[in-house]
């Protein structure tokens, strides 16, 4: 048996391996497979049902007859048109900042924040629970990493102290909890330790906010300089961008090399994401549908008392505690038409394994009901969190 083989058998083992599963059509409340099963889906991040709205395709064409399909190039060679131009713009004053660079991925916009922000050693500190994305940034940029107790400012004033800090960087809404960031007390923070604060609010914007800005806009740029924004949750395309100060944002169209040796966003994909990110700040009633289901869940959870985090957002994660008890619900929930992946180590922490429940505006209250019944069948798990659960994680 090779290294690879017996690595492999024991991922299998600890109900850790991962693979795809694939379907056919398109994004929605409801996801077909390849045998044709149809299953509600109660996973995906289309939180106000954008992915297939018709508009959001249609300008998706219009922008491909107009624009082509690939940029050709970067941004800094020929790749930049009119249409990256207009998103940037509306996209700077939804959100109530001077300028924005886009990117073809979350990913490497936060890459691109901490390796054009920071050198050799000098220190980031981030939040427990930060998206792998920004933890994994510092090691790329040869920076020090600190990290401080989950969204406990206490805990991060405590690091600020200790040592000469160049970067804070938050998630504004946590991707596996749900939960918001403390933006308020780590700003007063940032400021107070000359550090600089940057926020990453892709599970916010769209979503939250009273036009939809998110949660990282709903301060100024002053007091969050740095915003990245994602597009492929909420407003349903793909790609991203890094929002602040005319002088921060063009210092990292100088020093970012994931901004300045990457190929430009899709033209056709920017003018998609122009069209959803107008219909997300001007259809109010997107939000407002989405905090229904979101009230209706979460009181029928707590009727049958499932241990839910304490989340308001369309996150809404059932802790489990084993990997594979988690995987074992998962599947019992496909026998019974839904689609909810288990999430497990190392993308939550060892013990905490959970089914990451997301809601969409796209779901009727009925989908929501047959969700609870399906969940009243599977639960409570038997030695849900035990000792030999926490082994399998570790």
């Amino acid at each position: 048996m090779s290294e690879w083989s017996e690595r492999l058998q024991q991922r299998q083992a600890a109900g850790l391996y991962r693979q795809q599963a694939m379907h056919r059509g398109a994004q929605g409340r409801e996801l077909s497979t390849a045998d044709g099963r149809m299953y509600l889906n109660f996973c995906s991040n289309d939180y106000l049902g954008l992915a297939a709205d018709p508009a959001v395709i249609a300008a998706l064409c219009a922008g491909a007859q107009r624009y082509g399909v690939g940029a050709g190039s970067s941004h800094l060679v020929c790749g930049h048109q009119q249409i990256h131009a207009e998103l940037e713009n509306f996209l700077c004053q939804w959100t109530g900042r001077q300028r924005a660079l886009l990117f073809s991925s979350g990913w490497l916009a936060n890459l691109a924040v901490v390796a054009g922000l920071t050198g050799k050693g000098e220190v980031v500190l981030q939040d427990r629970l930060n998206h792998a994305s920004l933890l994994d940034a510092v090691a790329m940029a040869n920076a020090s990493l600190r990290r401080y107790a989950h969204a406990d400012s206490a805990a991060a004033q405590r690091q600020l102290e200790r040592r000469k800090t160049r970067l804070l960087i938050t998630d504004a809404v946590f991707s596996m909890d749900g939960d918001q960031a403390p933006l308020a007390a780590l700003s007063a923070l940032a400021s107070t330790h000359a550090a600089l604060l940057a926020v990453d609010d892709a599970h916010g914007i769209g979503v939250l906010g009273d036009q939809g800005q998110g949660w990282g806009a709903g301060f100024s740029q002053e007091e969050v300089p740095l915003l990245v924004l994602t597009f492929g949750k909420a407003l349903g395309t793909q790609g991203a961008c890094v929002l602040g100060s005319e002088e921060m944002i063009d210092w990292l169209t100088q020093s970012a090399r994931p901004y300045i040796y990457t190929t430009a966003l899709s033209p056709a994909l920017a003018a998609a994401t122009l069209e959803s990110a107008q219909r997300a700040q001007q259809d109010h009633w997107r939000r407002s549908a989405l905090q229904e289901r979101i009230r209706y869940f979460r009181t029928g959870a707590a009727a049958l008392g499932l241990p839910l985090q304490k989340s308001a957002t369309a996150i809404q994660p059932l802790l489990i505690g084993a990997a594979a008890k988690a995987q074992e619900i998962s599947h019992r929930l496909l026998q019974q038409g839904i689609w909810v992946t288990a999430i497990r180590p190392p993308t939550v922490p060892a013990g905490t394994s959970r089914l990451r429940i997301t809601l969409s505006v796209a779901h009727t209250l009925q989908d929501i009901d047959r969700l609870l019944t399906a969940l009243a069948a599977v639960w409570p798990p038997d030695d849900a969190a035990g000792s030999e659960g926490d082994a399998a994680d570790a």
